[in-house]
C-alpha cells in the first residue's frame, strides 16, 4: 500500500462514502421506526412490509462495505492536517476502523437475525441471498440483541462522525471534509 500525497479521496471513495451514507441512514430510519414504532396488525403486513424494505435497502451495504475496503485498501486516504496531534491522529483512525466494523457487523447480524427466524434475506427486490443459517431460536436469541445494540453502537459513532467532520471544517477550517467533497481548491 502506498501513501497518498494527494488532499482528496478519488472520486470513487467519495461516491462509495456518500452512496453508503445515504443508504445506511435511510435503512437505519426504517429499522429504528419499524422496531420502536410499529407493531404487527393482526395480519402483520405492514411491519413486516417496512421491515422488507429496511431488508432490500440494509443488505446492499454487505456489497458496498466489501467493495470500500477494497478500494480503501488500494487507495491510501489523504493525510490528516499537520496541526492535529498524534492523539488526534489516532482517534480519527479508530474512529474509521470502528465505522468499518459495525458497517460489517450491522448488516451480517441483521442477516443472522433474519435467518434465524426462517425469513429471507432480500436484496434491492432483486434476489436473496442465499441462507447460511436455519431457523433457530437459540441463535435468534444472541443475533437479535447483538443486531440491536451494534445499530446503536452505529448510530452514535454516526453522529460522532459527523460532529468530527463539522468540527474540522467550521471550527478548526482545515481540509477534512473537503477532502471527501471535492477534487481541487
Amino acid at each position: 500500500m502506498m501513501n497518498n500525497t494527494s488532499k482528496y479521496y478519488t472520486r470513487t471513495a467519495q461516491w462509495l462514502h456518500w452512496l453508503m451514507a445515504i443508504i445506511f441512514i435511510v435503512a437505519y430510519v426504517i429499522g429504528f421506526y419499524s422496531g420502536n414504532f410499529l407493531s404487527y396488525e393482526s395480519d402483520g403486513s405492514f411491519k413486516g412490509n417496512v421491515i422488507t424494505l429496511h431488508k432490500n435497502i440494509a443488505s446492499v451495504l454487505i456489497f458496498l462495505i466489501v467493495i470500500r475496503i477494497f478500494w480503501r485498501y488500494t487507495h491510501p486516504a489523504p493525510e490528516l492536517p499537520e496541526t492535529m496531534s498524534l492523539t488526534m491522529k489516532k482517534l480519527a483512525h479508530f474512529g474509521h476502523l470502528a465505522l468499518y466494523l459495525v458497517l460489517l457487523a450491522l448488516p451480517i447480524t441483521g442477516c443472522l437475525f433474519s435467518w434465524s427466524a426462517g425469513h429471507p434475506v432480500p436484496v434491492l427486490y432483486l434476489f436473496e441471498i442465499p441462507r447460511l443459517v436455519e431457523p433457530n431460536d437459540d441463535l435468534l436469541m444472541i443475533v437479535k440483541p447483538l443486531h440491536i445494540y451494534i445499530s446503536w453502537a452505529a448510530g452514535l459513532l454516526l453522529i460522532g462522525h459527523i460532529g468530527a467532520a463539522l468540527k474540522h471544517h467550521f471550527i478548526d477550517k482545515d481540509n477534512v471534509l473537503r477532502s471527501m467533497m471535492r477534487q481541487k481548491d
